[in-house]
């Protein structure tokens, strides 16, 4: 794999034509999606400025334009009617102020009233590489550009470390305040949610205190991308802990987890009604960022970055990486957070496929499972072998996929082989397969898995257990890929 220099990865882009001739490359890769959001170049890493305003979906994402690496960061818009289809709209944050010298950082927006306000992380570094992280602010004009704020709107709290970011704005109707939630580790290296309030979105920001999470004191080494939502009179918390190892997860110290509970904005304290759960069990979900302005108490819209932080894939050595997941929506049944595909996704089904073995690269499948143990290989050999391997124990109420078998193997010592624990027996599965990606959602978003998936020319074709009801589209697209920069 190549290897970057630091200058290589903080070059400042000055003109499209810098990168068009890298866009005309990449587009043609076989791996490019048909129906996720994409990077036109290089890497497309969190979502951000997740909201609906005026009828229209915003959509950012963190993007380094000049290969799949972490270096100097922009914000990348794209625009939605209808959470399905997707318009390139160009760079939407440019690193180009002191204050965000080395990057426009993860972060979130909110519309109020007919303006629609964007908080970010400024990456400052001096000339020794010091960071500095600020809290910044931007608004959508009526050209449909991002403007920035000329100055932040606070800096960082010297009472914890370098690692304070990902600003998420709530708006908490009872209290009339606005509250962001910023990722952060203590001193000591303990992960948690620093709280600041204000009456307005833009003015008046003032430190209310550390989020109180009790019995997850000392859980990972830094919380990213925190957000807290009401769903059917219950809140949900949900961030990704760092450096730390989890139980089913394998070697990767970069998870995805919710708790439900209770929100106190009085005492800043949320008290969990029982352990953590994974957001998603699957190889490569991250990040993941609620909507705002869903304007429906019963359900929140949430997507995350189908990739890891410390992870890379085979399209690195076509310089770019990485997608947004489906859209999903978030419901509480049971006292349980299920995720479903966004409502309208059948919108995109082509023709129905009689099921003779192959599979196209952009599919969907729905699966009705028989009772007992249960077996559906994806993305295999014609004769059966490799590919993307679910094996369903129901003894143990345990799903099993291995994708060890793929023709091409990657982040082998992070993961390869995971387990996926049911809450009841495996009775329907529905996969959406994309050129580089593959999603499941178990019984009807009891759980979801979500992976990278690089299948060859051989590669394209399953197996089934014998007594599955199976049913298969293919998939229209939906995302534009013009060069808009």
């Amino acid at each position: 794999m190549r290897e970057w220099t630091r200058e290589e990865r903080y070059r400042v882009l000055k003109s499209p034509n810098e990168i068009r001739s890298l866009y005309d490359r990449i587009r043609g890769s076989v791996y490019r999606q048909t129906y996720h959001v994409q990077p036109i170049t290089g890497l497309s890493s969190d979502p951000n400025g997740f909201a609906l305003h005026r009828g229209v979906w915003h959509l950012c994402y963190q993007w380094c334009p000049w290969g799949a690496v972490h270096g100097l960061k922009y914000w990348y818009h794209v625009t939605s009617p209808d959470l399905l289809h997707w318009k390139n709209e160009g760079i939407g944050l440019a690193p180009d102020r002191d204050y965000d010298n080395k990057g426009a950082h993860s972060g979130s927006a909110i519309s109020v009233g007919d303006k629609l306000y964007f908080f970010y992380t400024g990456n400052h570094r001096d000339e020794n590489w010091v960071r500095t992280p600020w809290t910044c602010a931007a608004y959508l004009d009526e050209d449909g550009k991002l403007r920035k704020l000329p100055e932040p709107l606070f800096g960082p709290r010297s009472d914890y470390s370098e690692h304070q970011r990902d600003p998420k704005i709530v708006w908490n109707a009872e209290k009339q305040k606005y509250y962001i939630l910023i990722g952060a580790q203590t001193l000591d290296k303990r992960g948690c949610v620093q709280v600041y309030e204000s009456e307005q979105p833009l003015t008046g920001w003032r430190f209310a205190g550390q989020l109180k999470v009790p019995g997850f004191e000392r859980f990972g080494g830094m919380w990213e991308c925190p957000y807290i939502v009401n769903i059917s009179g219950k809140d949900v918390l949900i961030f990704s802990p760092q450096y730390t190892t989890l139980p089913m997860r394998g070697n990767s110290t970069n998870h995805n987890v919710y708790l439900i509970g209770t929100m106190d904005y009085d005492t800043l304290t949320f008290t969990p009604d029982g352990s953590y759960d994974y957001l998603d069990w699957g190889f490569d979900f991250y990040a993941a960022q609620g909507a705002a302005n869903v304007d429906d108490p019963d359900k929140a819209v949430l997507i995350g970055w189908i990739g890891l932080p410390d992870n890379h894939y085979p399209t690195a050595e076509e310089d770019w990486e990485g997608s947004m997941s489906l859209p999903r929506e978030l419901r509480i049944r049971d006292g349980k957070l299920i995720q479903t595909p966004i409502s309208g996704i059948d919108t995109l089904r082509g023709a129905a496929l009689t099921p003779n073995g192959t599979l196209p690269r952009a599919c969907e499948l729905e699966i009705g499972v028989p009772a007992g143990d249960f077996d559906l290989n994806l993305c295999t050999r014609s004769d059966g072998s490799g590919g993307l391997r679910l094996h369903y124990d129901q003894n143990a109420g345990i799903c099993t996929l291995d994708r060890s078998g793929m023709d091409l193997r990657f982040n082998e010592n992070v993961y390869e082989r995971l387990d996926v624990k049911l809450e009841s027996p495996l009775r329907s599965l529905r996969v959406f397969l994309d050129h580089s990606s593959a999603e499941l959602f178990f019984n009807d978003g009891e759980r979801t898995f979500t992976t990278h998936l690089y299948p060859t020319e051989r590669e394209l074709n399953y197996t089934v257990k014998d007594g599955a009801k199976l049913r298969i589209w293919e998939m229209t697209r939906s995302v534009t890929d013009e060069f808009a920069v």
